[in-house]
Formats: C-alpha cells, sequence, structure tokens
C-alpha cells in the first residue's frame, strides 16, 4: 500500500533510528495568520542531511539543517521553535506576511523510542489509529490505540525553558482518505488522477483479469478480485469511499451489497436516473434495508451536467469533497465542544 505523508515521514523515522542513526522528529504545534503548512504537519531529518516530509516551501527544512550542521539543535529534551518572529524573519524563511510557525523538534539520539515508533507504523499500516504523548520537559513518549482520529493538543507557553507536567504534545495519527473503486474503466482511471492530487490513496478492484492489464495510472492499488471480498478487506473504514463504475450490475450490484454494510462514509455508484432506481429495486431483494440502501448515492456525482468521462470525474470528487468537508467540520465541532466542557 501506497504511504500517505505522515506515514513516510514516521516509517522513514523508524528506519534511522533502527540503524542507530541521529535522527529528529519536527511537527507543528500552532499557526498563526496564514501558513504554507497546517497544524500537525511533520519532518524528520538525520545526521547525514536526509530530510524526509515538509514543514514549510524549504526555508525552514534548510535553518533545522543548518543547525544540526552547527551543533545548535538539541540532542536531549525536545525544543519549541518559532519561526515569523518579526516580518524581516517570515520574510527570511518564506512565511506569508504574518504567518507564524510553532513547531515542537524532538531529537532521537538512540533506540529508547523505537518500540513506540513501530507500534505507530504498524497502526497505520493497519489503517488504525494511535495517538502519542510527548513530555516535552523530558522527552518521553507514550502511545495508545484510539478508534478515531483527534485533532493535535499542545499544552503550555512557548518559552524555551520548560517545567515538567507544563508541555505536552498530543498528536493522533490516523489513516488516510481511501477511495475504492470497483471497475477498470475510463472514468476510474480520470478520477484515480485526479483523486490523488487530493491525497487519496485510491484502490482499484476489477475481476475481470484484461481491464487490469490495460490500467495505465501510476500510484494506484489493483486488485484482480470479487468485489465484495475486496471491500470487505480493504474498505470497510470510515476514512474509505466506495464508487461502482462498471455499468455492470453483476460486478457493481455485488460489491454494493456488501459496501452499504460496512462503515465507508460515502457510497455512490455511476448510471442514470432510471438505471439508479432499477439498481435499488434489486439491492432491496438481497437483504439489505431501506436505511442500508438510502446510504447510497445514486447517480453519484453533484448535477454539473457531466457528460464526458473526465467531467463524470470531477462531478464526483466535488460531492466527495463537500461530504468529506462536512464531516471533517463535524468531527471539529464536535472536538471543541468536548474541549469547552473540560476547560
Amino acid at each position: 500500500m501506497i504511504e500517505n505523508a505522515d506515514q513516510q515521514v514516521l516509517s522513514q523515522l523508524t528506519r534511522w533510528i533502527k540503524a542507530g542513526k541521529k535522527a529528529w522528529l519536527a511537527t507543528v504545534v500552532k499557526t498563526w495568520g496564514s501558513s504554507p503548512r497546517p497544524v500537525g504537519s511533520l519532518l524528520c531529518c538525520n545526521e547525514d542531511g536526509h530530510v524526509a516530509g515538509s514543514l514549510s516551501g524549504g526555508c525552514i527544512e534548510e535553518d533545522l539543517l543548518e543547525k544540526i550542521t552547527n551543533g545548535e539543535l538539541a540532542t536531549k529534551n525536545p525544543e519549541v521553535m518559532l519561526y515569523g518572529k518579526t516580518t524581516e524573519e517570515s520574510e527570511r524563511f518564506g512565511l506569508p506576511c504574518g504567518g507564524q510557525l510553532h513547531i515542537v523538534v524532538e531529537p532521537q539520539m538512540g533506540k529508547t523510542n523505537l518500540p513506540q515508533f513501530e507500534a505507530i507504523t504498524h497502526r497505520l499500516a493497519q489503517r488504525e489509529c494511535i495517538e502519542r504523548k510527548v513530555d516535552i520537559a523530558t522527552g518521553e513518549i507514550t502511545v495508545e490505540d484510539r478508534d478515531r482520529f483527534k485533532h493535535l493538543q499542545f499544552t503550555g507557553e512557548f518559552k524555551n525553558s520548560a517545567t515538567p507536567n507544563e508541555k505536552h504534545l498530543v498528536q493522533t495519527y490516523g489513516p488516510r482518505y481511501q477511495l475504492f473503486l470497483i471497475g477498470a474503466g475510463q472514468v476510474s482511471q480520470y478520477l484515480a488522477q485526479m483523486a490523488q492530487m487530493l491525497d487519496y490513496h485510491v484502490v482499484v478492484c476489477d475481476p475481470r483479469e484484461e481491464m487490469i492489464e490495460q490500467w495505465a495510472i501510476e500510484g494506484t492499488q489493483l486488485v484482480n478480485d470479487m468485489p465484495d471480498d475486496a471491500v470487505r478487506q480493504y474498505a470497510d473504514d470510515y476514512f474509505s469511499a466506495i464508487i461502482a463504475l462498471t455499468h455492470d450490475p453483476r460486478i457493481d450490484d455485488m460489491g454494493l451489497m456488501e459496501a452499504l454494510t460496512t462503515d465507508s462514509f460515502f457510497i455512490g455508484a455511476m448510471g442514470s436516473v432510471r438505471t439508479s432506481a432499477k439498481r435499488r429495486e434489486r439491492l432491496l431483494q438481497l437483504d439489505l434495508s431501506e436505511q442500508q440502501i438510502n446510504k447510497l448515492h445514486a447517480p453519484v456525482g453533484l448535477p454539473l451536467g457531466s457528460k464526458t468521462p473526465a467531467e463524470i470525474a470531477i462531478a464526483i470528487l466535488a460531492q466527495l469533497t463537500a461530504l468529506r468537508s462536512e464531516k471533517d467540520h463535524a468531527l471539529e465541532a464536535d472536538f471543541r465542544q468536548k474541549q469547552a466542557v473540560a476547560g
């Protein structure tokens, strides 16, 4: 499976720690005004000057590497760094006007934290969430499995010194959004290509071997299997969207029958209004409830008057983006409400 940005950083860091390399993990914990990367963004670098991940357009990465070369970066406990304190500094580091980045840099000088990072990478490979808590005063790391994603939390003031229990970084790493496509036709190819630009991991399932063989989009995961089996194996989670695109009811219905029983946040099927109505009638005969069938978006995609395969793909992604945004805002509102109650 192709790794998302967080997985790439954490996997690389784990390999460096395992190899005995001196390494550092940097996390954006707070932003002010405009910033090039959001809270939670990760970067790791090692003593050889190798880097994985991104915190900015490159200037902050260069500054961190320069600090490593000059021996200025922390080698014991985590350090909280602020970029963009002045207009001049913002210009130097390529930050937008008024933008600031607060970054926690954690030195990894031995294999003390190797078990924790191995647990994180394993959990992410299973498309599960895991929480990492860092005591900024001591650098101690604890990890705990979580059922769902939570937003990063950083407690304490942004000062150079820290006292025990004043500062903690708590970050939940979770699975990447996934797009599971039933059918390897032309619409799927356009949809896969565009979805990857939006950081979806794309899985394409088609039981027809000749369709899999002619697939031309790099970076996708191909599954030559029956869609119901593949849905159970690859797409039964809250971060997956499943879309049937073959126009063959023998294939589409089989996948949808299973998809409608999963926790996937979006399930869709391509076809006209008339075709979609007939599909719903068939699904009702397959021991699916009205409630389950009502989860189906069919015809899939916003009604943009799409005609060509590329236009259909755009309409589908527009609908996905809108619903995903609603879901993310709901999670954010729920998180802030719980914070207000707790605080």
